[in-house]
């Protein structure tokens, strides 16, 4: 028999590139071996997180995979009827983004000027209904299989809220993945909420402190190197948003591996020290060269295209590294992040 291995799961936000997510998370629940503990998401890897453990919740393994797929199609079914559209040059040109779209051009110009509160008055956020038809909350709020945890940030006090499984709506899920040029603030329980990127992408102590687990994969589809120094208007604001949303990750990483440290010269302040097993799983290669516009595109064919790409590295990981779960890292802490 195989012996199970229990992980946790650290899930990125960046638009519709949590597609590669679903892909990573569909070849793990095809594993057998490999049980998931615990679950943190931010954005679009909150709703990852949110529809896995509700699918988990209500039918085990393929019921999680069937409702991601659902989840992800209804997603792109909805952006049918959205203006915000590949162009036939971005076709052409196969960047996968909106970068010869003039609509979008014409959206990204009004909103530095207009605020989603004069944009969008009566607050139409179609994720919202989408979410709503997919998520049991009720039944999240009695999950006890899966710890469940999903970061927003608060817009007026700047600090991070991790909603538990207890208190998961589907205004918390809105309220991580809140952008502001485009959404007005998410308010639960009287605070107000934006993307919880902007304070933990995601964050990883919710399972340092609440997970018996020391495994952590961190499922990552923001780049943290990319290829070339920008040079347009468009691509340095490409790469101020995806230091921005590294930013907090990348903060934690140097933590852990100061803690890592410490215990490696014998120092575990009395066993309250605990060393963390960091793994990982990215496409840096690929998405390293694609525009944050490419977080809109919801067609269905770049979807499925990016969920497979999800599976393929998922199936790398678990060729190469599957059994240093539970007795070491499989990714270098200080090559990847510092």
């Amino acid at each position: 028999m195989t012996a199970v291995r229990r992980i946790n799961l650290a899930l990125q936000g960046g638009g519709s590139h949590g597609a590669f997510t679903w892909g990573v998370i569909d070849r793990l629940l095809e594993d057998p071996s490999i049980e998931i503990e615990g679950v943190v998401g931010t954005s679009a890897g909150a709703m990852n997180a949110a529809v896995l453990t509700c699918g988990l919740a209500a039918g085990g393994r393929e019921g999680a995979r069937k409702l991601l797929e659902t989840f992800w199609k209804k997603i792109s079914d909805g952006a049918r009827f959205s203006p915000l559209q590949q162009s036939w040059m971005d076709r052409l040109m196969g960047n996968r983004g909106l970068e010869y779209s003039p609509i979008y051009h014409t959206f990204d110009t009004i909103s530095r000027m207009m605020s989603p509160y004069q944009m969008n008055p009566f607050n139409y956020n179609p994720l919202k209904q989408t979410l709503a038809e997919v998520l049991d909350t009720d039944m999240l709020h009695h999950e006890r299989a899966v710890k469940l945890f999903i970061c927003a940030s608060n817009v007026l006090t700047g600090r991070i809220r991790v909603f538990r499984e207890r208190d998961v709506t589907v205004d918390a899920v809105l309220a991580s993945a809140c952008l502001p040029f485009l959404f007005q603030a998410v308010e639960v329980d009287g605070e107000h909420y934006w993307d919880g990127g902007y304070m933990g992408n995601p964050p990883i102590y919710p399972l340092i402190y609440n997970c018996d687990s020391r495994d952590v994969l961190i499922i990552q589809i923001n780049p943290i190197q990319i290829p070339e120094l920008p040079t347009t208007a468009q691509g340095i604001l490409d790469r101020i948003n995806t230091l921005s949303f590294n930013s907090s990750l990348m903060r934690e990483m140097r933590a852990i591996g100061f803690v890592t440290s410490l215990i490696d010269r014998g120092f575990d302040d009395g066993g309250r020290l605990k060393r963390m097993l960091i793994h990982s799983v990215d496409a840096e290669d690929v998405m390293n060269r694609m525009g944050v516009s490419s977080k809109l595109n919801a067609d269905w064919s770049y979807l499925r295209w990016l969920f497979e790409l999800g599976r393929e590295r998922a199936e790398q990981f678990l060729s190469q590294h599957s059994d240093k779960i539970g007795r070491e890292s499989s990714t270098d802490i200080n090559t990847k992040f510092l």
